[in-house]
C-alpha cells in the first residue's frame, strides 16, 4: 500500500531581532525599539500592542518559564503570504541583555557569552520556554496565552538589525553606531541574511538616518527599511524583505521610504476613523454607555476596522466625546428654549412697564419671586448650576431653572422685554390714536374700501407710525364696529316700523309689491342708506327680520339670549322655586294650629284698647272661635312707636296676622303709611320673607260719643285703603253698640287671620291639583319686547314681591298665579309673560282678559312694536300701558323719552286704556296695587269678554265640523281661533309661535263642544245635518257657489277670475280648517249699512280650476249681501227661515273691531305707510268704493281702505296668497274670446308652455335660457356646480335630501345673494342643506324650457309608442 501523500508544510523561518542592549550605561535610558517592532509584527492590533517593554528584572521573572533564564525572548510566529500567494511560517526572537532589578548588572545565564557573540548565535535552545506578550505577563503566566517555542529549539535564518534614528535618552549616536558595526560583523560571520531597521523613524533626526543609509551603502548587499512601530509604518514590510532574502523565490517587496508609508497609512486611519465616527454618530442618546454600544457595534466591518488599527482605548475616547457631545448639544438647546421661553414668563409675570421700566435685573428678580405666578414660570433646585443636575433630563418641565437667570443673555432678555413694553405702548397708543383719526372722518361709510381712505390719512403722523398691516388691522377694526353699529342701527329700525311687517300673512312670503312697499318706506332712513355698500347684507337682514316674523319662536329670535321668553321663564323658575320654597317653611306648621299670635297696632291706645277687648271675651287667653278652642298671644303696640318694626318680628315671637284698628281719618292714615312702611322695608332689604307675606286687617272702632258724620266717610276710605293694601276690612255693625268693638267684629277679624293662614299654606302645597290651577278668575298677558333697556325683575317686581304670589300649573313655564282681593272676594289671576312676538298666537287663538303691554321708554323701537301689537287686539280687551324709565326727572330732561311717554299716555287716552310708568329707581311702582284698577276694569268686562271669545270659537268650531279642509296632520298642534272682526285678514301662523307650553285654554275642538245661553252658561252643542239652517248660519263666509248654466242676466257680478283662482289653491293647499275669507268688491249701490249680515244656505261645493268664473245672485231686490268679507245670497225663502230677524239683530249688537279702529295715532302710522308707497293712480284704484256713490251714512275713519277688508287685494296689505300677475292675466283674459272664435280651425303648432314665475325679483341669471349660462369650457351651469358640491360635501346622508322642503326665506336668500356675487360660499351663509336643494330645485323650476325641452314632447310620445308596438319575436 502507498502512503497518503500529506499536505506540504509553508516552509518556516525564524529571524532574530538584534540591535544595542545592555545596561543603562550602555544603551541609556531606553532602548532601540526592538520589543515595540517585534510586538507590532507579532500582533499588530492596537488592543495588542504594548509600547512599554522592560529588560530590567527581578530574578523570579527572570527564571520564570517565559525569560527562562535566557537572554531573548520568543515572540511567537506570525503566518505570512506574499504577493506570490506563497504562504510561509516567521517566528521571531528577540535577542537582548536582561538587567538584575537589584545589582542593575545582567543577569547570569547558561551562555555567558557577551551580547554581540550571543546575538550572533544562529542555533537557540530553552526547553518549555513560553511565548511573551507583555511585562505584565511576568509572573502572571496562567492569566494570558501560552505557547511554547517549537521543540524548545529554534536555527536562525536570518538577522534584523535595528538601529534607532531618534534622539536617544543619555546616548550618542556614535557609540551606536561603533556598537552596530560590532554587532554587523559578528552576524556577517553567520553567512545569514541581514536587513536594518531604521526604528522610530516617526522621531527621526535626519543626519543619523543618512549616517544609517551611508553605513548600509557601504556594505554588501544590506537594506535599509525605515520603520515607526507606534505609527505601525513599514514594520511588515521590513520582515517580508528578510523573508525575500532568504527565499529567494519570492518576489521582492518595494521598499517605500518612511513618508510615502506614513502618509499611506495615515490615510488608511482617518478613513476609518471616518467611518467609525459616522457609527458612533448613529447614537442620539447621550445616557447610552460605551459597554452597550460596543456590544452592539463588535460585528460591524467599520467598528472592527478601526479598534485594529487604533485600538479600543481611543474608540472609547471618540465615543465619549460623542456623548459628550449629544449632551451640550442637548443642554445648548434647554438653555435656547430657556431663554426663549423667558420673553413670556416676563410678559407674565412684568407686565406692567410703570413698575419696572427704572428697575435693574437684580430688582426685577426680585420683583418677579414675589409673584403668586413664579411657580409656574420657573424653578429653584436644590444643586447648581442647572446644566449639572438631572433637570436637563427632565424635557416635560418647561419651567425655568432661576439660576440660568443670572447669565448675561437672561438680563439681554429682560433689557429687551422692557424696550419692547415701551415701543409696544407707543405701537398702541398710535394705533389708538389713529383710530380716533379714523372716527374723525365723518365719509367713513360701513363697507368702504381701505383704498379710498388711504389718501386722506397719509399724512396723520399715526399713520405715519404705525406699519401698514397695523393700519390695515385698525380700520378693519373701526370697519367692523361701524358695520356692527349700522346693522344693529338697521336692526333698531325695522323694529321701530313694526306695523309695515306686522300685517304679512304669516304662512306666505311677502309679495314683489310688498317688497317694494317696504324698501319705499326704509329707503328714506338714514340707517338704510348707511348699509348702501353693504346692500347683500342689508337685504340678507331684512329677509332675516321678515323671516322671523313669519316664524317667531324664542330659538330664532333676533335677540339670542336676551329673549324676553328665555329670561322669563328662568326668572320665574329660580324666583317662584324660592318663593315657594320659603312659604312652605314658613307655614308648614300652620295648617291646624291652636295657638294665634296676633300684632295690634292703632295709634293713641287703641291697639290696648282692642287687646283689653279681646282679653275680656276670652277665658285664661284663650278664644272659642266656630266650635275651636285657640291660644292667643297679643302684642298692641302704638303705631308711634320708634320701634315699631323690630317689635314686629322677634325670634320668640312670630305673628300670624295684623289687627290695624282706627277710629278717625288721621289714625286711618297713620295705619296706611305704617303698613306701606312695614311692607317696604321688607320688600327692600329682603331679610324675611315671612314679614312680606305677614297678613293685615283693618278694623273701624265704634265711635261711642257720636254716631257721627264721620262714620259713613271713615267706612269708606277704610274700605278703599283695604282694597289698596290687599287686606281684608272689618266694619262697624249695624245697631248700637255701647263699646268700640263688637265681639262680631273680633270674630270676624280672627276668622280673616286663619283663612290666610291656610290661604298661604294652600298657595305653597307642593303637588296643587290641576283643577286648582285651571280654575283662574282672570287670565292676563303681559307683553313686552326683547332687548329693551330694563331688566325683567323690574317689571315682575309688582307680582313676585307680592304675598300672593305662586307658580303657575306645571309645564307653564312663563305664567305665574296671582290671588288679589278684587272687590269683595278674592280673585285668582294668572299674568303669562311673554314677548310681543310670542304673544301674536295668543292674541288669535286664546282667551285673554286683558293685556298689560309694557314698553322702554328709551327705545322707539320698543313703542313701535307695541303700535303694531296693540292695532290688532280686539277693542273689547282692556288694556293697560307701562312705560319704563329710570326716574320721574328722565320725563322733564330727556325730550325722547318725554315724546315715547306722551305718545303712549295719548294712545292710552284714546283706546280708553290705563296708563302707568314704572321706575327701576323707586320701590313704589315695585309693588302689586300699581295693577289693582286694571284688574277691577278687566273683571267688569270679563263676561263681555267671555261671550265674545265663545261666540267666534263656536261660530269657527261649527263651520270647522263640515269636511271642507282636511285636518292638519300634526294633531299635537294648537288650533288657531281669529277674532271675528270685519279687519281680521290676517291667515293662521304655520304653528305656535310661542310653542305647546303657552295654552291658557282647553283647544278650541274642546271649547266648540259648548255655546253659551242668554245667561252666559255653558251648554253641550249636539251636531246637526249640513244642510241645517242653524249650521249654515254658523258658517263665518260661504264657500264658491258653482254657477247655474248661462242665462242672460243683466246684474249678475262677477269676482276677479286671479282672485278666485288664489282662493282655490289656498283651498286645495291649506291643511287647516279656517275660515274662508272670500272679499269681493261691492258694487257701488250698495249700502254700508247691509255690509253685516249673517250668512245663510251656503253649500261647498268642490269646482275644477278651469272654471274660473262665479256668478253671485242676486236677491229678490237685487242687492248683494255682504257678510263679514264674504258674499252671501239673500233669496225669499230664506227669510221665511228667520234669516231676516237674525240679520236685524245683528245690526243692532256691536261687532268687536280693533283698537286701530279707535285710536287715530295707531290707524294713521298705517295709514301713512300706505300714502308713501303708492302712487295716485293706486290710490284711485284702491278708493274705488269710498269715492263712489253710497247710499246711507258714512263710517268715517274706522274704515279706512287700506285696512279695510272690502277690497283688500287692492290695499296696502299684501297677502301673497292672494298675490298674481295682472299682465298676463290681463293677456289670458283678452286671448279668451279670440281662442273661442278658432277653436273649429285645426292647430298645426305646438303649444308654447311658460312656466309660472316663482321669484318676485329681477334676475339676469334664474329664468335665462341654460344655453346663456354655460360655455364649452363650463357645461355646467356655475349655480348648479355649487349647490351640488354643497349637498355633497354637507348632506348626502340627510333623510328627505330633496323630498323635505327648506325654508323658503333662505331659498330666495340663496339666489339673491348669488345674483350679486357668483363667488359667494354657501358655507359662510349659514343655511341647511334642504335650503340649498330647493334652490336648486327652483333653478331647474325657472328654467324657461326645461331640460328635456317641448319641442321634443311629441317626437318622444312617438317614439314611445313606436316601442310599445314592437312585438318580441321567438
Amino acid at each position: 500500500m502507498m502512503a497518503k501523500n500529506k499536505e506540504p508544510r509553508p516552509p518556516s523561518y525564524a529571524v532574530s531581532v538584534v540591535g544595542l542592549s545592555g545596561t543603562e550605561k550602555d544603551k541609556g535610558n531606553c532602548g532601540v525599539g526592538k520589543s515595540c517592532l517585534c510586538n507590532r509584527f507579532v500582533r499588530s492590533k492596537a488592543d495588542e500592542y504594548y509600547p512599554e517593554h522592560t529588560s530590567v528584572l527581578s530574578t523570579i521573572d527572570f527564571g520564570g518559564r517565559v525569560v527562562n533564564n535566557d537572554h531573548f525572548l520568543y515572540w511567537g510566529d506570525v503566518a505570512q503570504s506574499g504577493e506570490d500567494g506563497i504562504e510561509c511560517r516567521i517566528h521571531v526572537i528577540e535577542q537582548t541583555e536582561f538587567i538584575d532589578d537589584q545589582t542593575f548588572l545582567p543577569h547570569r545565564s547558561t551562555n555567558l557569552q557577551p551580547y554581540i557573540k550571543r546575538a550572533a548565535a544562529s542555533k537557540l535552545q530553552s526547553a518549555e520556554k513560553l511565548m511573551y506578550i507583555c511585562t505584565d505577563q511576568l509572573g502572571l503566566e496562567q492569566d494570558f496565552e501560552q505557547k511554547q517555542m517549537p521543540e524548545g529549539k529554534l536555527n536562525i535564518d536570518g538577522f534584523l538589525l535595528c538601529i534607532d534614528v531618534s534622539q536617544g535618552c543619555n546616548r550618542k549616536f556614535d557609540d551606536q553606531l561603533k556598537f552596530v558595526n560590532n554587532l554587523y560583523i559578528q552576524l556577517s560571520k553567520s553567512k545569514k541574511p541581514i536587513i536594518i531597521a531604521a526604528t522610530k523613524c516617526d522621531e527621526c533626526v535626519d543626519h543619523y538616518l543618512r549616517e544609517v543609509q551611508a553605513f548600509a551603502s557601504n556594505k554588501k548587499n544590506l537594506v535599509v527599511v525605515e520603520t515607526s512601530a507606534r505609527f505601525n509604518v513599514n514594520v511588515e514590510t521590513c520582515f517580508t524583505a528578510l523573508v525575500q532574502m532568504m527565499d529567494k523565490t519570492r518576489g521582492k517587496p518595494k521598499i517605500i521610504p518612511y513618508l510615502d508609508a506614513y502618509k499611506t497609512q495615515r490615510q488608511l486611519v482617518v478613513t476609518a476613523t471616518d467611518k467609525f465616527e459616522k457609527l458612533v454618530q448613529t447614537v442620539r442618546d447621550y445616557h447610552a454607555t460605551w459597554k452597550t454600544v460596543s456590544n452592539k457595534l463588535k460585528n460591524h466591518p467599520d467598528y472592527e476596522e478601526y479598534i485594529n488599527l487604533e485600538g479600543t482605548k481611543k474608540a472609547k475616547n471618540t465615543f465619549s466625546k460623542h456623548i459628550e457631545q449629544l449632551k451640550q448639544e442637548h443642554i445648548r438647546k434647554r438653555k435656547e428654549e430657556y431663554i426663549n421661553a423667558l420673553p413670556r414668563a416676563l410678559n407674565t409675570l412684568l407686565s406692567n412697564l410703570d413698575e419696572i421700566e427704572l428697575l435693574s435685573w437684580s430688582e426685577a428678580l426680585k420683583v418677579m419671586e414675589k409673584r403668586p405666578d413664579f411657580q409656574s414660570c420657573f424653578v429653584v433646585l436644590e444643586k447648581t448650576p442647572w446644566d449639572e443636575t438631572d433637570h436637563i433630563d427632565k424635557v416635560n418641565d418647561r419651567r425655568i431653572p432661576f439660576d440660568l437667570l443670572s447669565t448675561l443673555e437672561a438680563e439681554k432678555v429682560y433689557q429687551n422685554h422692557v424696550q419692547h413694553l415701551i415701543s409696544e405702548k407707543r405701537r398702541v397708543e398710535m394705533k389708538e390714536k389713529f383710530k380716533k383719526t379714523l372716527e374723525k372722518i365723518q365719509f367713513i361709510s360701513p363697507g368702504q374700501p381701505w383704498e379710498e381712505v388711504i389718501c386722506f390719512v397719509v399724512e396723520d403722523e399715526a399713520f405715519k407710525y404705525i406699519t401698514d398691516g397695523d393700519s390695515k388691522e385698525v380700520y378693519a377694526r373701526h370697519q367692523r364696529e361701524i358695520v356692527e353699529k349700522a346693522k344693529e342701527e338697521f336692526q333698531e329700525m325695522l323694529f321701530e316700523h313694526s306695523e309695515l311687517f306686522y300685517d304679512l300673512d304669516l304662512n306666505a312670503t311677502p309679495s314683489t309689491d310688498k317688497m317694494s312697499e317696504i324698501h319705499a318706506v326704509l329707503s328714506e332712513e338714514p340707517r338704510y342708506k348707511a348699509l348702501q355698500k353693504l346692500a347683500p347684507d342689508r337685504e340678507s337682514l331684512l329677509l332675516k327680520h321678515i323671516g322671523f316674523v313669519y316664524h317667531p319662536t324664542k330659538e330664532t329670535c333676533l335677540s339670542g339670549q336676551n329673549c324676553m321668553d328665555i329670561k322669563v321663564e328662568e326668572l320665574l323658575a329660580n324666583s317662584l322655586l324660592q318663593q315657594d320654597h320659603g312659604r312652605s317653611n314658613l307655614y308648614h306648621d300652620s295648617a291646624n294650629i291652636d295657638k294665634i299670635n296676633l300684632f295690634i297696632l292703632g295709634k293713641d291706645g287703641l291697639a290696648q284698647e282692642l287687646a283689653n277687648e279681646i282679653r275680656t271675651q276670652s277665658t285664661d287667653d284663650e278664644y272659642a272661635l266656630d266650635g275651636k278652642i285657640y291660644e292667643l298671644d297679643l302684642r298692641p303696640v302704638d303705631a308711634k312707636s320708634p320701634y315699631l318694626l323690630t317689635q314686629l318680628w322677634t325670634s320668640a315671637f312670630k305673628p300670624h296676622g295684623c289687627f290695624c284698628v282706627f277710629n278717625s281719618i288721621e289714625s286711618l292714615t297713620f295705619i296706611g303709611e305704617c303698613i306701606a312702611k312695614i311692607r317696604a322695608e321688607a320688600s327692600q332689604i329682603r331679610r324675611d320673607r315671612y314679614m312680606a307675606n305677614l297678613s293685615f286687617t283693618l278694623i273701624l272702632a265704634n265711635q261711642r260719643d257720636s254716631v257721627s258724620k264721620n262714620l259713613p266717610i271713615l267706612r269708606h276710605q277704610g274700605q278703599q285703603l283695604a282694597n289698596k293694601l290687599q287686606c281684608p276690612f272689618v266694619d262697624v255693625p249695624a245697631g248700637t253698640y255701647p263699646r268700640k268693638f263688637n265681639e262680631a267684629q273680633i270674630k270676624q277679624a280672627l276668622r280673616g287671620v286663619l283663612e290666610a293662614v291656610k290661604h298661604n299654606f294652600d298657595v305653597v302645597s307642593p303637588v296643587p291639583t290641576i283643577k286648582d290651577l285651571s280654575e283662574a278668575d282672570l287670565r292676563i298677558v303681559m307683553c313686552a319686547m326683547c332687548g329693551d333697556p330694563f331688566s325683567v325683575d323690574l317689571i315682575l317686581s309688582p307680582f313676585l314681591d307680592s304675598h300672593s304670589c305662586s307658580a303657575a300649573q306645571a309645564g307653564q313655564n312663563n305664567s305665574l298665579m296671582l290671588d288679589k282681593i278684587i272687590g269683595e272676594k278674592r280673585r285668582r289671576i294668572q299674568i303669562t309673560i311673554l314677548s310681543y312676538h310670542s304673544s301674536i298666537g295668543v292674541r288669535k287663538d286664546e282667551l285673554v282678559h286683558g293685556y298689560i303691554l309694557v314698553y322702554s321708554a328709551k327705545r322707539k323701537a320698543s313703542m313701535g312694536m307695541l303700535r303694531a301689537f296693540l292695532s290688532e287686539v280686539q277693542d273689547t280687551i282692556p288694556v293697560q300701558l307701562v312705560a319704563v324709565t329710570d326716574s320721574q326727572a328722565d320725563f322733564f330732561e330727556n325730550e325722547a323719552i318725554k315724546e315715547l311717554m306722551t305718545e303712549g299716555e295719548h294712545i292710552a287716552t284714546e283706546i280708553t286704556a290705563k296708563f302707568t310708568a314704572l321706575y327701576s329707581l323707586s320701590q313704589y311702582h315695585r309693588q302689586t296695587e300699581v295693577f289693582t284698577l286694571f284688574f277691577s276694569d278687566v273683571l267688569e268686562k270679563k263676561s263681555m269678554i267671555e261671550s265674545s271669545y265663545m261666540s267666534d270659537s263656536t261660530r269657527e268650531s261649527t263651520h270647522t265640523s263640515e269636511d271642507v279642509f282636511p285636518r292638519s296632520p300634526r294633531g299635537g298642534s294648537l288650533d288657531y281661533n281669529y277674532p271675528d272682526s270685519e279687519d281680521d285678514a290676517e291667515g293662521p301662523p304655520p304653528y305656535s309661535p310661542i310653542g305647546d307650553d303657552v295654552r291658557l285654554l282647553p283647544a278650541p275642538s274642546d271649547r266648540s263642544k259648548y255655546r253659551l245661553d242668554l245667561e252666559g252658561n255653558e251648554y253641550p252643542v249636539h251636531s246637526t245635518p249640513i244642510n241645517c239652517h242653524d249650521h249654515e248660519r254658523n258658517h263665518k263666509v260661504p264657500p264658491p257657489i258653482k254657477p247655474k248654466p248661462l242665462v242672460p242676466r243683466t246684474n249678475v257680478k262677477k269676482l276677479d277670475p286671479n282672485l278666485l283662482k288664489t282662493i282655490e289653491a289656498g283651498i286645495g293647499k291649506n291643511p287647516r280648517k279656517q275660515p274662508s275669507r272670500v272679499p269681493a268688491a261691492p258694487p257701488e249701490d250698495t249700502e254700508q249699512s247691509d255690509n253685516y249680515a249673517e250668512p245663510i244656505d251656503t253649500i261647498y261645493k268642490h269646482k275644477g280650476f278651469a272654471d274660473d268664473i262665479y256668478a253671485v245672485p242676486e236677491d229678490s231686490q237685487n242687492r248683494i249681501i255682504k257678510v263679514r268679507n264674504s258674499i252671501v245670497i239673500n233669496t225669499q225663502g230664506e227669510e221665511e227661515n228667520g234669516f231676516s230677524d237674525r240679520v236685524s239683530k245683528s245690526h243692532g249688537e256691536r261687532r268687536p273691531s280693533k283698537y286701530k279702529y279707535k285710536s287715530k295715532t295707531l290707524f294713521s302710522k298705517a295709514k301713512s305707510y300706505y300714502r308713501r308707497t303708492h302712487s295716485d293712480a293706486s290710490d284711485d284704484e284702491a278708493f274705488t268704493t269710498s269715492k263712489g256713490k253710497r247710499k246711507g251714512r258714512h263710517r268715517g275713519s274706522e274704515e279706512d281702505p287700506l285696512l279695510s277688508p272690502v277690497e283688500t287685494w287692492k290695499g296696502g296689505i299684501d297677502n301673497p296668497a292672494i298675490t298674481s300677475d295682472q299682465e298676463l292675466d290681463e293677456k289670458k283674459m283678452k286671448k279668451k274670446p279670440h281662442k273661442v272664435k278658432e277653436d273649429k280651425k285645426p292647430k298645426k303648432k305646438t303649444k308654447t308652455f311658460n312656466p309660472p314665475i316663482r321669484r318676485n325679483w329681477e334676475s339676469n341669471y334664474f329664468g335665462m335660457p341654460l344655453q346663456d349660462l354655460v360655455t364649452p369650457e363650463k357645461p355646467i351651469p356655475l349655480f348648479v356646480e355649487k349647490c351640488v358640491q354643497f349637498i355633497e360635501d354637507t348632506g348626502l346622508c340627510t333623510e328627505g335630501l330633496y323630498r323635505v322642503s327648506g325654508n323658503k326665506t333662505d331659498q330666495d336668500n340663496i339666489q339673491k345673494q348669488f345674483d350679486q356675487d357668483h363667488n359667494i360660499s354657501l358655507e359662510s351663509m349659514g343655511v341647511t342643506v334642504n335650503a340649498v336643494a330647493g334652490a336648486l330645485k327652483a333653478f331647474f323650476a325657472d328654467l324657461p324650457d326645461p331640460l328635456v325641452p317641448y319641442s321634443l314632447h311629441q317626437e318622444l310620445l312617438e317614439t314611445s309608442r313606436l316601442v310599445s308596438n314592437i312585438r318580441p319575436t321567438i
